[in-house]
């Protein structure tokens, strides 16, 4: 029988109950040790901390984080994807700002097929992890985030031309993509729209016959 593998104490169950103890500068002293440790913990603190905004120099810096992995400022791009996925993940942990993380997926795939535009056919890998981001930004688009959806359209024609010519089948993957996204958005708006005027309707006939005078017996 092999001996089970020691439990690990601690988790944060345990270091809620210390920090509930702490007084307020403990807790701010051990936020800005926290702050000072690592660039991505500066970003998420402040992100956090503007959460209410508009995103501005914050989203801009979430935004470089991933452009950074296509093209850098100084030579090629090193595609590690992973990190790129990261700064849009931690940008929205940080803040739940929709606009700003529908920002980031697009700046991501625009990203992406400008690199492969520029450069040929990279990999599956690649192209898998476009397409992902793509498809996530499109439930975006038409789940609670509708509303954006004219901001990005043409941004998202944008990127189906690019693609134009691309192996892989990546250019029918995102034509699909963008061309059922278009339909799925018109679909709920009318939906809405017809939804709207039937309320119209039917408070105008609950108007009219309260207004309606009474006809003696």
């Amino acid at each position: 029988m092999k001996d089970e593998a020691p439990k690990k104490s601690g988790g944060w169950s345990r270091v809620s109950k210390h920090l509930a103890a702490w007084d307020r500068s403990a807790l701010l002293a051990l936020v800005k040790d926290l702050y000072a440790a690592a660039a991505e913990n500066r970003d998420f603190i402040q992100a956090r901390c503007h959460a209410g905004g508009d995103g501005g120099d914050m989203l801009e810096s979430y935004r470089n984080r991933i452009v950074e992995q296509f093209f850098p400022k100084r030579g090629f791009g090193k595609l590690k994807l992973a990190e790129a996925r990261k700064a849009i993940r931690d940008y929205r942990k940080a803040t739940g700002n929709l606009a700003g993380t529908a920002e980031l997926l697009m700046t991501y795939v625009e990203n992406g097929a400008q690199f492969t535009h520029q450069y040929g056919d990279i990999d599956e890998r690649f192209y898998n992890s476009v397409e992902s981001v793509l498809s996530e930004l499109a439930d975006l688009l038409k789940g609670e985030g509708r509303e954006l959806y004219p901001q990005f359209s043409e941004r998202l024609a944008d990127v189906e031309q690019l693609t134009n010519g691309i192996g892989w089948g990546f250019h029918d993957f995102v034509a699909d993509v963008v061309a059922q996204l278009k339909n799925d958005v018109e679909t709920l708006h009318d939906h809405e729209g017809i939804a709207a005027i039937r309320e119209l309707h039917a408070t105008l006939v609950k108007d009219y016959k309260t207004d309606e005078p009474n006809t003696p017996a």
